[in-house]
């Protein structure tokens, strides 16, 4: 897949992401004039916090965490409601002051630089209000006005650019009060984006939004991958599986788990073979317990016919022998081997569930 370019770099290249090979890519900048051409130097990360806490009456409702978002990355920031998500996004755009720890965005200070930093970041609240009586291109050109920069004429070719991309050409100067809930959420996002931010910070934005709204809406975060970085919260567990690169859950202001999806999900993911045979059903059961890999395996059939689903201690191993050792059977037909498939979903659950079990 070829790499996104930034509008900030001059050749547009990419390098791989702190999280590993294929997990995102981040610019190739130069860092002074004087740096050797064709050297390239490490690239901060679009979003990172330290210790970043925040107290109410005592009680953490953000309890030390630390973030790191790498550039052009999709990044999901998942917990329960009560988590700290809304109450962290806060804090990174300088509407409320941390406790202790801090944060930087491309750098910049969340608190001694707030002013910069919301030059260069989008936000779209969990439950965005506007004038009603406005149209959408009148919004648009209201919200460009605090921090889009250029001639008039490119701020109205970024309007429509916007417009189109989250479907609203066609109902550009209708009152905003006529517009369903899940084309007032895509211009919210569309106002997000209005002034060309590098990092986008979206709270719940597939919130109360229909199957076909939600598929609109991760349609338009994954083109936004190419120009910006995406940070967004969601309850929606499917909808982090189809877009995010690297996601981060919270439980009661603590981070349980950070780190790439496919590493995510690969933690959750339990050492289970599932095969379904024909023929002698206990002498099958019986030859996969004698291997000293095979932890358990549990029957669900007659005698004759059955799904077997096979606990290991060696995934590696069972991966390439599991096969062998029922087909020395000759009698025995094996008509289904797999791997049962990890939903993030059940890795979230599980990892709440534990983190309050250990409390």
């Amino acid at each position: 897949m070829k790499a996104p370019s930034c509008r900030r770099c001059a050749d547009g290249m990419s390098i791989g992401s702190p999280w590993g090979e294929g997990a995102a890519t981040v610019c190739r900048v130069r860092e002074s004039p004087s740096t050797p051409k064709g050297m390239v130097v490490a690239v901060e990360p679009a979003l990172e916090t330290m210790a970043l806490s925040k107290s109410y009456d005592g009680v953490h409702a953000v309890d030390a965490i630390n973030l790191q978002v790498p550039q052009h990355s999709v990044f999901g920031f998942l917990g329960p409601n009560g988590a700290g998500k809304t109450t962290t996004m806060k804090m990174l755009l300088g509407l409320i002051r941390p406790t202790s720890g801090s944060g930087r965005i491309f750098g910049l200070d969340i608190e001694s630089d707030s002013s910069q930093v919301r030059r260069r970041v989008g936000y779209l609240p969990q439950e965005p209000r506007f004038y009603p009586r406005m149209t959408a291109r009148e919004t648009l050109r209201f919200a460009a006005g605090f921090f889009f920069s250029g001639p008039s004429q490119r701020l109205e070719v970024r309007i429509a650019e916007m417009l189109e991309l989250v479907g609203l050409s066609g109902k550009a100067d209708r009152p905003i009060k006529t517009l369903s809930g899940g084309e007032t959420q895509r211009l919210g996002i569309a106002q997000a984006q209005i002034h060309e931010p590098d990092l986008l910070i979206l709270d719940e934005p597939a919130a109360a939004l229909d199957p076909l709204g939600r598929r609109d809406v991760l349609a338009i975060l994954e083109q936004f991958r190419q120009t910006s970085t995406v940070f967004y919260s969601t309850h929606i567990l499917d909808d982090v599986q189809r877009v995010s690169d690297i996601v981060c859950i919270l439980k009661d202001g603590r981070i349980v788990s950070q780190g790439p999806l496919d590493d995510i999900l690969a933690s959750g993911a339990d050492s289970v073979f599932v095969v379904t045979v024909q023929g002698d059903v206990s002498r099958a059961q019986a030859a996969l317990l004698d291997q000293p890999w095979v932890a358990q395996v549990a029957v669900d059939g007659e005698a004759h016919a059955a799904r077997m689903r096979i606990t290991v201690s060696d995934v590696d191993v069972a991966a390439t022998r599991l096969q062998r050792v029922l087909l020395a059977d000759e009698t025995l037909v094996v008509t289904e081997f797999s791997r049962p498939s990890v939903r993030l979903e059940d890795v979230f659950v599980s990892l709440v569930e534990d983190e309050g079990r250990d409390e």
